[in-house]
């Protein structure tokens, strides 16, 4: 059988299933005893072992059969889950995502899992416990129901039986119920209506003597038996049945599956040697119809809490890179046909190109839509690295996630991970105290870490808080002196942000400012080829923030495009705070640097010809641009403003790699190509 066909569908659904797998074990920790988060567990592990062992993975296949052993033991009662258990498990999880990773790589090196299986035997005979209580009872109540005639006359057939299977597999209970009604009932169809109505906001009926049609016809007497599955246990069912009025008496008894396929077995067997071939073949078409129908009837209800809200649909990411260019390219064009139709001025033309700007503005926020991702596809990998670092570090910590469904580019999405795998980790290793530590100060004993997302405007805002110890001024004043860097005349702090700064990353900043500044200039590039920024705020003993900026999408952007010298350059409206006239008078100088007063506060001035080595303009009025990153706010200097305009970002590709001032160029109406600035980078 030929399976490269499925190998996409395989690889993607296999790492969505590893990471429920990892969520619901973390919650399962939490809530040892929530038996729906145990069904779900095993649920997807089983199909994790399906779907490997259909592709031929059997290595795989092999490692989560033994993990369903271990699962089906807590299911059971023999196993508690313990941390140990639990840990073991998750290393089975890393193990099995390490081999998706190799199949999509294509990398033939086999994992060995012979250790790892050694290990989840081993704990599950060391963590082995008897038979409890419950389970004895569990066991003379299935003992009674052996002995027990049948308290109803529902005939099963074969796909019945099937059903209850399955749910009883999912952790359902299968009930056989007799209900019978007071002689005194005046409208029987009403009263039958209400109780199975109370019965399926708690599960499923998935038979009924007399059927639903006879019910509704009152051509029934007072009994009615019902076959029910439901996660609730007999007592609330019979509690729930006999409060309702004119309900005389209640039978509830568990179904034998066992005994019921039994009972088919024999009476197939008798069929087989009375009927036909033929006849049988026929039957068999009809069932098999008949199968369809009823399964079409209670599909909905079958799965109850698991309905599809909507539908989707996989895309390759690269058909979606390129429609995102080609709509971007459009966006080009409908600027030059703007320009060119101004010239001209006909109103014919001018219509149509409305109704063309619509449409393709209509089509690009589609497009943008579609390339949206909530943040939660990042963040659903923290709460287990938390836990592991709660281990690993013997530190007792808590990960509280806002704000996930926060959507960004896809762009964004991949690349944020790793900054922010650094930032969580250091506020665990280095910003958490030892729990004694904290007890000490009057502090919660379980230490906080926050990772917090919400969108800001034309930007979407990540933080990442911790309570923990701070970052100490003094000790980063210390290190900055002695890299050559002065904080003569610096705000506690802007020093504190000097962590961000290259000469941080040393080994012996481990001991220095908590080990904090390790690695941060590399987060602080990453957020800014991404064109966000990042920041810190922090207060002794209270904890610290880091605070990431970062564009919605790095596409399509509105900018506000001004003169420098000779040159058309834009700015991204998402950074722009306001635009004010330049007047020599307004500018001081403090510290050797030039700044502006305005509204009461001094703002620093970046004049753009002298940064980016232009010619100034001769007798122009000029503009300030006051732009806002993060906190800080600067003063640009231009020439002239040419105007707001929607722009397409084009990557400046790797001969220009190394002009940070740009993020990126646009072709604008006239086919003039254009850079765009980077304002975090200028400033």
């Amino acid at each position: 059988m030929d399976t490269s066909q499925y190998m996409s569908m395989f690889l993607e659904e296999s790492m969505d299933n590893l990471q429920t797998l990892n969520e619901s074990l973390l919650q399962l920790e939490q809530e040892p005893d929530d038996v729906d988060k145990l069904n779900e567990i095993f649920r997807v592990a089983h199909t994790i072992k399906g779907m490997a062992a259909t592709m031929g993975f059997n290595e795989m296949a092999e490692l989560t059969h033994k993990m369903e052993d271990v699962l089906s033991e807590f299911r059971d009662g023999e196993l508690k889950v313990t941390q140990k258990v639990v840990t073991v498990l998750f290393k089975c999880l890393d193990t099995l995502e390490q081999m998706v990773n190799n199949i999509s790589d294509g990398i033939e090196d086999e994992i060995s899992i012979d250790e790892i299986i050694k290990e989840l035997e081993t704990v599950a005979e060391a963590e082995e416990i008897g038979e409890t209580v419950e389970n004895k009872a569990i066991l003379q109540q299935e003992e009674t129901l052996d002995k027990n005639n049948e308290i109803s006359n529902v005939d099963l057939n074969e796909y019945d039986i099937n059903i209850i299977q399955q749910a009883v597999d999912r952790g359902y209970f299968a009930y056989e119920i007799k209900i019978t009604l007071s002689e005194n009932t005046l409208l029987k169809s009403a009263r039958a209506f209400l109780i199975f109505k109370n019965l399926e906001d708690l599960g499923e009926i998935i038979k009924s003597i007399p059927s639903t049609e006879d019910i509704e016809n009152e051509s029934f007497d007072l009994e009615i038996d019902l076959i029910y599955l439901s996660m609730k246990n007999k007592e609330d069912i019979y509690n729930i049945l006999t409060n309702i009025s004119e309900v005389e008496e209640v039978i509830i008894d568990n179904v034998n599956v066992k005994a019921e396929k039994a009972k088919k077995a024999e009476l197939d067997q008798k069929k087989v040697e009375e009927v036909k071939e033929k006849i049988i073949k026929q039957k068999s078409k009809v069932a098999s119809s008949n199968k369809d129908q009823h399964k079409n009837k209670n599909v909905k209800d079958r799965e109850p809490g698991h309905r599809k809200q909507h539908q989707s649909v996989r895309v390759d990411l690269e058909r979606l890179d390129k429609f995102m260019n080609m709509v971007s390219e459009l966006v080009i064009h409908r600027t030059r046909l703007e320009q060119i139709s101004s010239n001209y001025k006909s109103t014919e033309l001018n219509e149509t190109l409305e109704q063309v700007a619509r449409t393709t503005s209509d089509l690009q926020d589609l497009v943008m839509k579609i390339r949206m991702l909530p943040l939660d596809v990042v963040f659903n990998r923290f709460p287990r690295m938390i836990r592991d670092l709660s281990v690993e570090l013997e530190k007792d910590m808590e990960l509280i996630v806002q704000g996930q469904d926060t959507e960004l580019d896809r762009t964004v999405i991949d690349e944020i991970g790793e900054p922010l795998i650094h930032l969580i980790r250091n506020a665990a290793d280095h910003g958490i105290e030892p729990k004694e530590e904290r007890i000490a100060k009057g502090k919660d004993p379980v230490g906080k870490i926050r990772l917090i997302a919400y969108q800001e405007g034309t930007k979407a805002v990540i933080k990442v808080e911790d309570d923990g110890a701070g970052i100490d001024v003094e000790k980063v004043k210390t290190k900055a002196e002695k890299v050559g860097i002065s904080t003569e005349g610096m705000s506690d702090n802007d020093i504190r942000n000097l962590i961000f700064m290259q000469g941080f990353s040393t080994n012996e900043q481990v001991t220095d400012i908590s080990g904090r500044g390790v690695g941060m200039d590399v987060v602080k590039t990453k957020i800014a080829s991404l064109g966000g920024t990042v920041e810190v705020a922090s207060e002794m003993e209270k904890g610290s923030t880091f605070i990431i900026r970062l564009p919605l999408t790095l596409q399509i952007i509105q900018a506000l495009l001004v003169k420098v010298g000779s040159e058309t350059m834009a700015i991204s409206l998402g950074y722009i705070d306001r635009v004010i006239d330049f007047e020599e008078n307004i500018v001081k100088r403090t510290n050797n640097k030039e700044v502006i007063i305005y509204n009461g506060n001094v703002i620093p001035l970046v004049r753009l010809n002298k940064k980016l080595n232009l010619c100034e303009s001769e007798g122009e009025k000029r503009y300030i641009v006051i732009v806002k990153i993060g906190e800080k706010n600067v003063g640009l200097m231009v020439d002239s403003l040419l105007g707001q305009q929607e722009i397409v970002i084009k990557l400046l590709g790797k001969t220009l790699q190394g002009m940070k001032e740009y993020i990126g160029a646009t072709i604008l109406g006239d086919g003039l190509v254009t850079l765009i600035l980077d304002v975090a980078a200028l400033v």
